[in-house]
């Protein structure tokens, strides 16, 4: 039966992986409120222009806001899937014969 106790960090390595995450995690709010501010813009234009053609940077831009998201929120989330799969991996390596090396 394997263990999945993980590795505690010293204290540089812990702020310096804190402030990765929280700069990721920053990153992506400016980036949020970046196309909150320029859509609500195009949205205005497009309406007092008649047309409805601001649709279509919503969509394109709001997917590319999710998968921002979805990358930074799993990467650096509270549950930390990619510290869950790092350890699995560092895990299988260190049973590999000859790992050691």
């Amino acid at each position: 039966m394997r263990s999945h106790t993980a590795t505690v960090p010293t204290a540089d390595a812990a702020e310096r992986l804190a402030r990765r995450r929280a700069g990721a995690k920053l990153g992506w709010l400016i980036h949020a409120i970046v196309y909150l501010l320029v859509n609500t813009l195009l949205v205005t234009l497009s309406l007092s222009s008649g047309r409805d053609w601001a649709v279509f940077p919503l969509l394109g831009w709001g997917l590319g806001l999710a998968v921002h998201g979805a990358v930074v929120f799993i990467t650096t989330g509270g549950a930390g899937i990619y510290d869950r799969m790092v350890q699995a991996e560092r895990e299988r390596v260190a049973q590999q014969p000859g790992a050691g090396r």
